[in-house]
């Protein structure tokens, strides 16, 4: 029986499998024998997300995968880990009255499953555990929380975890506990790992959870060359991304608009993965302690060197002592700062992005920071002035999606109102996701109501979440690596860029394409 294979946007399908144990076969000899343009794959409950790198890498993909038969696994020898569990959850009560059982019987019925970790995602550390007897079915949340504390003890649908970070979920918290799960300077940097057994134990002590820390990181090793004079709200080091880690819930993070990333270390000379200063809404500043060659890409905003107005998108020489300033965006969020060499910054697990979920990579940039130039680098010629990247205005945008992977689990017709109606971007939204709401009359979408509860599967950017509240959630480069509410769509690679740069109040509307070529989907 060939497996069910569904797109999620053009450079990733996801594959739907019997079980788990199906998963887990598919996921070791794919893991362990990429085909050509795999970027990784992320297993789930009974999905597997394949991500590539090309469209053609895709094609052919989809064809060996088609009628994959991967050999069996030898299993691997596994552990126990303990996990000591305060249960005074803010859901507990509600959680227990869903299940028709008190409070204490709920702990009970918690502690004495045997839960076995079945896979990673949403976040570093964060392992789906599952119960020997299956018997949990847990509804999540309505809405999501904006922020869980690290250490809490959650359930949801079939599964429990430990939320190993602060972060967004929409789990039911039922505790909370002391024992870090993921510390990205061991090796390997996640305490629970698929196939391991994992105890809860109730415990009467009070515990005070503190979130784990991101500073073991790689040193810079740069040479100063300037000094930080404002950061507005919000600048961070940013290069291409983390790849492949997604196995241990860590997501691609990086530039938010590639694109101007891109082009900004084009313009300098640099090689595209050369670190950046992504900054957003302007008010970003620098003076210079040596001679620099600069540029600025992405909104389309003011920039003046020494109070002097200067091109954007042009190599500008910002002279010992002067000050580089980006102004308010008139286009546009976010701007992107290069220096011929690149930034120097301290890198996590291969990469000096910042990523806002999972609390990896370097701080946030703040005032009177010392700059530093990666005295490693090599340079090649510096490039010419180069058009923008943006269209001409972002009050109103269409972006490109292809249906599904989960269009089913939303109502008759959902779809088009997805696309017919318009959308506004939330002051809530950020590098993770925008948020969306309808515009004027229109409605937020129906889930499918002879549907329960959706497996945790892979995430890609661009994803278009329906949460049970039915405003969409447009994923971005910081998204969680796994989640549990129906995607109806997903914006293609290519209209992404355009989406990073979307200011609050922004009105979207959306088209759905079709996946062009031989290759289709059942």
């Amino acid at each position: 029986m060939n497996p069910e294979i569904r797109f999620m946007g053009t450079r990733s399908i996801l594959i739907d499998l019997p079980d788990t144990k199906t998963v887990m076969k598919w996921h070791a000899h794919l893991s362990a024998h990429p085909l050509d343009g795999q970027i990784e794959v992320i297993a789930a409950f009974n999905t597997l997300l394949f991500k590539a790198d090309t469209r053609r890498a895709l094609d052919a993909a989809f064809k060996t995968l088609n009628s994959f038969q991967p050999p069996e696994v030898r299993e691997e020898r596994n552990k126990t880990v303990d996990i000591d569990v305060v249960y005074s959850g803010e859901d507990l009560e509600e959680v227990a009255r869903w299940y028709g059982m008190s409070a204490q019987a709920l702990i009970d019925y918690h502690t004495n499953e045997e839960w076995t970790a079945a896979f990673g995602g949403f976040a570093p550390g964060f392992v789906y555990c599952t119960s020997a007897t299956q018997s949990w079915d847990t509804p999540r949340r309505d809405s999501p929380r904006t922020q869980v504390p690290a250490g809490s003890i959650a359930i949801a649908g079939r599964y429990s975890a430990v939320y190993p970070i602060d972060s967004p979920g929409g789990w039911q918290l039922i505790g909370t506990t002391p024992k870090a799960v993921w510390d990205e300077t061991q090796n390997p940097p996640n305490l629970i790992r698929p196939g391991d057994t994992v105890r809860y134990r109730a415990v009467t002590e009070h515990i005070d959870v503190k979130p784990p820390t991101t500073s073991a990181v790689s040193p810079d090793h740069g040479k100063p060359v300037a000094t930080v004079t404002e950061v507005g709200l919000q600048a961070l080091f940013q290069d291409l991304g983390r790849v492949g880690h997604g196995d241990v819930g860590v997501s691609t993070s990086g530039a938010l608009d590639r694109g101007a990333a891109r082009q900004a270390n084009r313009i300098v000379g640099n090689a595209s993965s050369a670190t950046v200063i992504e900054c957003l809404f302007g008010g970003f500043g620098f003076r210079a302690d040596t001679d620099l060659t600069c540029t600025v890409t992405g909104a389309e905003a003011p920039l003046t060197v020494n109070g002097q107005p200067a091109p954007l998108r042009t190599p500008v020489v910002v002279p010992e002592g002067a000050e580089l300033s980006v102004g308010t965006p008139t286009c546009g969020t976010r701007n992107y700062v290069a220096v011929r060499g690149g930034f120097a910054a301290p890198a996590v697990m291969g990469s000096t992005a910042t990523d806002t979920l999972s609390k990896l990579g370097p701080e946030p940039i703040v005032a009177g920071q010392r700059l530093k130039v990666d005295m490693d680098a090599v340079p090649v010629a510096v490039g010419e002035a180069e058009p923008s990247t943006l269209p001409d205005q972002l009050d109103s945008v269409t972006l490109r999606a292809v249906p599904g992977p989960r269009a089913h689990w939303c109502a008759p017709g959902e779809l088009d109102t997805l696309t017919t109606q318009t959308w506004t971007v939330s002051p809530t939204s950020n590098r993770i996701a925008l948020r969306l709401s309808p515009e004027g009359d229109g409605r937020a979408l129906k889930r499918a109501e002879d549907k329960g509860e959706l497996a945790s599967e892979g995430m890609v950017s661009g994803a278009i979440q329906v949460p049970p509240e039915g405003h969409p959630v447009l994923f971005l480069a910081d998204h969680p690596v796994t989640g549990g509410y129906p995607v109806i769509a997903t914006v293609v690679a290519e209209d992404l860029d355009v989406a990073a740069q979307l200011p609050p109040g922004a009105r979207i509307h959306f088209d759905l394409v079709d996946i062009p070529g031989e290759t289709g989907c059942r």
